[in-house]
C-alpha cells in the first residue's frame, strides 16, 4: 500500500473515498442489527461521515477542482456537476449534524447521502481522474502534496477544542 504522504492527487482523493465508504459500511451494520439500537455509536459514525465529507469536499473545491479547471479549461460541465453534487451533499451533511441520535429518519438521510456519494465517486474515478491524470502540466504529486496540507490542516481545526 502506498503511504499517504506518497500519493497523488487522485491517489489520496480516492483513499478518501474508501474510507468513508468504510464507514458507511460501519453504519449500515449497526442500522441493520435494530432499528434505534447502538443510537449513539450509529450517531457518532454518521458525525464522522459528515466531518469527512465535509474536509474532503472543501479540498477539492478549494485546490483540486480550481487546478483542474486551469489545466483543462473543457472539463467545465464535469466540474460544475461536481460542485452541484457537493452542495446536495452539504445540504444532507447539515441534516444530519442537525439531527437527534434518535430521530428515526437518520438511517434513510445516511442511507441517502452513501447513495448520492457512491454516484460522485463513481463519476471521480470514471471521468475526472482520468482527464486528471493526462491533462498537460497538471502535476499531480504536487496537487497530493497541497491537498494532503490542507487536509491536515482542516482535520487539525476540526478536532480542536471549541
Amino acid at each position: 500500500m502506498t503511504p499517504l504522504a506518497d500519493k497523488n492527487a487522485c491517489e489520496l482523493l480516492d483513499a478518501d473515498h474508501i474510507a468513508v465508504k468504510h464507514l458507511f459500511v460501519e453504519y449500515a451494520r449497526l442500522a441493520a442489527v435494530s432499528p434505534g439500537a447502538a443510537g449513539a455509536d450509529r450517531a457518532a459514525i454518521a458525525m464522522r461521515i459528515c466531518d469527512e465529507l465535509t474536509v474532503h469536499a472543501q479540498i477539492e473545491e478549494e485546490i483540486f477542482y480550481p487546478a483542474l479547471q486551469r489545466a483543462m479549461p473543457d472539463a467545465g460541465d464535469l466540474l460544475q456537476e461536481a460542485r452541484a453534487e457537493h452542495q446536495q451533499a452539504k445540504e444532507m451533511i447539515a441534516r444530519i449534524q442537525a439531527m437527534d441520535a434518535a430521530d428515526a429518519a437518520m438511517d434513510a438521510l445516511v442511507a441517502e447521502l452513501n447513495r448520492a456519494i457512491e454516484h460522485h465517486v463513481k463519476e471521480e474515478r470514471d471521468e475526472l481522474f482520468p482527464k486528471a491524470r493526462t491533462a498537460p502540466g497538471l502535476d499531480l504529486d504536487a496537487l497530493g502534496s497541497q491537498l494532503r496540507s490542507r487536509q491536515q490542516e482542516l482535520q487539525a481545526e476540526s478536532s480542536a477544542p471549541a
